[in-house]
């Protein structure tokens, strides 16, 4: 197929990409067509590159930037990944299996396998489709191409479903510890934090940086970004002396550092809704004008729907994190800090029992439901 007919929003024009302002896609949209282009020139397109060097076995004419692009088009929606295959796992194009369209809820999958019986294996190999369910004569068969959000879907495959269980919005969660000296350099009014450098040494050995990127879901959000936030929320009257790391970020700290972190996610997810610059009342306004709908392209009209679900998606996790503030009795005054404690602590709606420690949680993540006592 042509690039238009795939239609991933890294080949989308400037005038439809206007259309997502405010939405993570664009970024993620810019730095992908950025490493395209860098590597085209380094590789074939840039001065001494294949193109110079070679011009009889890499003629300019055809090895342009336009095929290029074409060719990662292709690439990125239609190569399926083999993991059975004798040589290893692989990367392959494989004809008429690339045209099965993609279902969040579907179990079938494609594989290799290699061919013959249980018994005896002719040494060649097959590419099969492994159905989920019995399917009746002439039903659409669908497989599942990962668990993609509807920006990676759009990137990469030029669409976007309604209902994705998946689907998330990257929410950007920016605490940069106020050290003594960054107090100073901008005359501010506000105190320095005691624990700011400590802060800064303990996220730089855990590979992290001050400003991070969170998927934050319809019902849910990584509960990395709660470890995250619970540390750059941690206060003296949190730690009593005791050094971050005797702390099990894994847990609830105190109530206070919950409701502080807690409001600063609701904070983040606010700021990214500030960014687009309408309403999901506006873009619902556009769709439900049918002639004006219909003037805008098919790239234009999948943005309006995509940055109106978008906002939806943000506006429910603002509901969910509020109803948890109030749930969990986070919005009251003067709420204890943990004074030292390494232990957490239990707030009004969380699971009733014995907390679990931090091995018991990872067991669980693996399916093994070890109680340890």
């Amino acid at each position: 197929p042509e690039v238009d007919e795939v239609n991933p929003t890294f080949t989308w024009n400037d005038d439809d990409l206007k259309f997502l302002d405010g939405s993570p896609v664009i970024a993620a949209t810019k730095s992908l067509q950025m490493k395209l282009r860098r590597e085209y020139d380094a590789l074939l397109g840039g001065d001494g590159a294949l193109c110079d060097k070679f011009p009889d076995r890499f003629p300019r004419e055809l090895f342009t930037f336009e095929n290029w692009v074409w060719a990662f088009t292709m690439l990125f929606s239609r190569a399926i990944r083999l993991r059975n295959l004798k040589i290893g796992e692989s990367l392959a194009m494989v004809p008429y299996a690339d045209l099965i369209n993609h279902s969040p809820f579907s179990g079938a999958y494609i594989d290799a396998r290699e061919t013959g019986d249980w018994l005896f294996k002719t040494g060649e190999e097959e590419v099969i489709l492994y159905a989920d369910r019995g399917y009746r004569k002439m039903e659409q068969i669908y497989i599942s191409y990962g668990p993609k959000s509807n920006a990676e879907l759009l990137l990469l495959y030029g669409f976007a479903l309604e209902r994705n269980p998946f689907n998330s919005v990257d929410v950007t969660v920016s605490i940069i510890p106020r050290t003594a000296e960054m107090v100073e350099a901008n005359n501010s009014d506000e105190e320095a934090d005691p624990l700011a450098e400590e802060k800064m040494e303990f996220i730089r050995n855990a590979g992290r940086d001050n400003t991070v990127d969170f998927p934050c879901y319809a019902d849910r959000y990584p509960v990395e970004m709660l470890e995250y936030l619970r540390l750059m929320q941690m206060t003296p009257e949190d730690t009593r002396g005791k050094p971050l790391y005797a702390f099990d970020y894994t847990r609830t700290i105190s109530a206070a550092n919950e409701a502080a972190v807690l409001k600063s996610v609701v904070e983040a997810v606010r700021m990214q809704l500030g960014r687009y610059p309408n309403t999901e009342e506006d873009d619902a306004n556009i769709i439900k004008d049918k002639g004006l709908f219909r003037l805008l392209s098919y790239n234009q009209r999948m943005a309006v729907r995509h940055r109106r679900n978008e906002k939806r998606l943000l506006k429910r996790t603002i509901a969910a994190l509020e109803k948890q503030i109030r749930k969990k009795g986070l919005d009251a005054p003067d709420l204890q800090r943990a004074g030292g404690s390494t232990l957490g602590e239990v707030l009004p709606g969380d699971r009733v029992g014995k907390q679990k420690t931090a091995l018991e949680d990872r067991l669980e993540k693996m399916g093994l439901p070890v109680d340890l006592k």
